[in-house]
């Protein structure tokens, strides 16, 4: 029978609905029903594209006897992280605190305040590796709950006042100049990877951010060092296991330091930033893998993660059904290790991605499959899982020739089409949409897909529509059309302002600088302090045992940074002196972490390369938008690569605060580029135009 999950819009929690699991969604009535019991509070956190959520869901969340132990002694709470990141960042800084790791899934046991007591990820249904098993661990709970109450209440106390003496202090708020961001193109050159591109070690996880910080750095200081860690790191991405060679779209990450084996679940975010970091590497040199690589995730993004209602689908799972007889040995080599699923019809990660040389030959015949398995580095080996290979770009088609490469990608992808493809979650989460909008935005400018630029349009519209109400206040997801009950957090109104701020330089439709504006007046009303810094829930949001406040980019930039980011574009488009003043503000955490630990402040940095070029205002003026020399112009001044310029383009009576005043020169389309509220003459020569907005 299904549980109360049964009634959520989450796909997360509806993969739980029919667990024997009593499951509470995240509710005061659950820690009510709690506090009437007297129990403990199990509290456990994932998304629907986590393998290891999976794997622990049907080891114990299936479990009946395992069910009827968390039943009887607590109240079990399931959280969609993706849903309430609220939630999430609150109890994973306080599993961070005092494990010093984590992870998903998250397990936390709280008081029926909700305070957090035991700390845990994933726990395995037997003792193993040193790990206890999840009912060893719930059994110590309940006698430590029962027996030593006060104690559990003590450690409970401490961690809610350790969490709230952890505010961030930065002294003054102001942003980094010159000297922090060299300190932290230097900090970045000694993490670098020069054999394999990339920061760090494994897992090696895509430097989205880090990119964007560098080619904006690379374009206002000329530093050829800048360029090339970010040429070499996304040729290297791009020719190895985690793009998808046969699709597009990149994976999570690698878990080796060589691109070659990624996690397989594909995420929204991960592909939009990816999608813009390439076509501004295109911008910047050229590069013809760059501009196939911005399409064919463009692509991705659209024919794979596009809702009916035109919004963009959260993630694809990393595991996919795959024919497997019951005695077959596991993903880790051994028979009868714990998989999800038994026998037919189990679930894999990978499976839908990876290849052997037999399953070459029997989708293309004994020759072109030899040069597939040479093309695309499949061997007998292997270098996945069972002797199948993920596939990569280890050499040029060009000794293959272009035609024939075609046609056998083209069969493959047909043939992968018919194996069982991995779920959807297809919650729209609108930050994530945000950043969507904005790739496929700039990408259909650059490259002359006006298909892309109304898909970007399609999901601004649904945002709209449906994620904003009469206030302009922001839902945090949606399904199906039907709006979440989770209010937006910063790193929504943020997102979703940029993409719309991206839209606006690219239609020169003023509507879209309107709603940004509205979205920006939240973010200054409802998430700041008044000193600079910013908080991740609005100030009218349910208030939890801490309110949330990272600066610090991870998968996604924080809320803080594309908040800052956002707020400075605004205050180029309009000239408004809050907006730009309270984006300075926001920097000055740049000024503090980015020298220290650049890796994780990436699209901060970034903001902060557009606010030392000002940013540059770039206002293109002719008779209509369809006139051959405006979109020429228009064209040359969305490829331009100063850090952060924003553009605005239209008729010289059209209500755009850029093109006040504005004239056509002898009566020509012409550009005018301004920063630092001082203008350089106005032009009518695209190329002058290229120019002055590479200098």
């Amino acid at each position: 029978m299904p549980n109360r999950l049964a009634h959520e819009t989450s796909p997360y929690l509806l993969q739980h609905a029919d667990n024997p699991v009593d499951w509470w969604p995240w509710s005061e009535e659950a820690f009510d029903a709690a506090r009437e019991r007297g129990v403990p509070v199990l509290l456990s956190v994932g998304y629907s594209s986590c393998h290891w959520c999976h794997v622990m869901a049907h080891e114990s969340f299936e479990d009946d006897a395992t069910a009827a132990y968390l039943n009887e002694h607590f109240v079990s709470i399931k959280v969609d992280r993706e849903e309430r990141p609220d939630v999430d960042a609150v109890y994973m800084e306080a599993v961070q605190a005092a494990t010093g790791q984590g992870g998903w899934p998250m397990t936390v046991f709280l008081t029926s305040d909700a305070e957090p007591f035991y700390f845990g990820t994933y726990f395995p249904p037997a003792p193993r590796q040193g790990m206890p098993s999840f009912l060893q661990v719930l059994e110590g709970v309940r006698h430590a709950w029962a027996e030593r109450r006060d104690e559990v209440a003590g450690v409970a106390g401490k961690i809610v006042r350790d969490l709230a003496g952890r505010d961030l202090q930065y002294g003054e708020m102001r942003a980094p100049g010159e000297g922090e961001l060299a300190q932290a193109l230097l900090g970045l050159t000694r993490e670098y990877d020069p054999q394999r591109g990339g920061f760090g070690g494994a897992p090696k996880f895509p430097p989205s951010m880090v990119l964007e910080f560098l080619l904006r750095h690379h374009a206002r200081t000329g530093s050829e060092g800048a360029l090339q860690m970010v040429q070499d790191t996304c040729e290297r991405m791009a020719r190895g296991g985690l793009y998808d060679q046969l699709g597009g779209g990149f994976a999570r990450y690698s878990v080796d330091r060589d691109w070659v084996v990624p996690h397989f679940e594909k995420m929204l975010y991960d592909n939009a930033l990816l999608c813009r970091v390439y076509a501004h590497l295109w911008r910047a040199t050229g590069s013809e893998l760059a501009r196939r690589v911005a399409l064919e995730t463009a692509d991705f993004m659209v024919r794979e993660l596009r809702t009916k209602e035109g919004g963009f689908a959260s993630a694809l799972d990393a595991d996919s059904e795959e024919e497997v007889p019951r005695d077959a040995a596991g993903p880790g080599g051994e028979p009868g290790e714990p998989q999800q699923g038994e026998g037919e019809g189990r679930h894999v990660e990978g499976a839908y991605y990876v290849w052997t040389p037999a399953q070459l030959t029997e989708a293309l015949g004994p020759e072109d499959a030899e040069i597939a398995a040479q093309y695309f580095g499949v061997t007998e080996e292997g270098t996945f899982e069972h002797g199948s290979s993920v596939l990569q770009l280890p050499q040029s088609e060009g000794v293959f020739g272009a035609q024939k490469i075609e046609s056998i990608r083209s069969k493959l992808l047909g043939r992968r089409g018919k194996r069982p493809a991995p779920g959807r979650d297809d919650k729209v989460v609108a930050a994530w949409n945000g950043l969507a909008v904005a790739a496929l935005a700039e990408t259909g400018a650059y490259f002359d897909r006006p298909d892309l630029v109304e898909a970007a349009l399609g999901a601004a519209d649904l945002l709209v529509r449906l994620h904003m109400d009469e206030h302009a206040r922001l839902a945090r997801t949606s399904k199906d059309g039907q709006v979440g009950a989770n209010a937006g957090v910063l790193e929504d109104y943020a997102d979703v302002a940029e993409g719309f701020l991206a839209l606006a330089s690219v239609t020169g439709e003023g509507v879209w600088l309107e709603f940004s504006g509205l979205l920006l007046g939240h973010v200054l009303a409802q998430f700041t302090d008044g000193s600079g810094s910013l908080y991740d829930t609005a100030a009218d949001a349910e208030k939890l045992i801490r309110r949330p406040q990272d600066p610090t980019d991870n998968a996604a930039p924080s809320g803080w940074s594309a908040a800052a980011g956002a707020l400075l574009s605004y205050a180029a488009h309009t000239g408004s002196e809050p907006h730009r003043a309270a984006a300075e503000r926001a920097l000055g955490v740049v000024r503090v972490l980015g020298p220290r630990v650049p890796r994780f402040i990436g699209w901060g940095l970034a903001v902060a390369e557009a606010f030392l070029d000002g940013p540059r205002e770039v206002a293109i003026v002719g008779p209509s938008l369809d006139d051959p020399a405006t979109r020429s112009l228009h064209h040359t001044a969305l490829t331009g690569t100063a850090p952060g310029a924003v553009v605005a383009v239209g008729r010289p009576d059209d209500e755009l605060p850029l093109l006040a005043d504005r004239i056509l020169v002898n009566g020509d389309p012409t550009a005018y580029v301004c920063r630092n509220f001082t203008c350089d003459a106005p032009t009518t020569d695209p190329r002058q135009l290229r120019r002055a907005l590479r200098s």
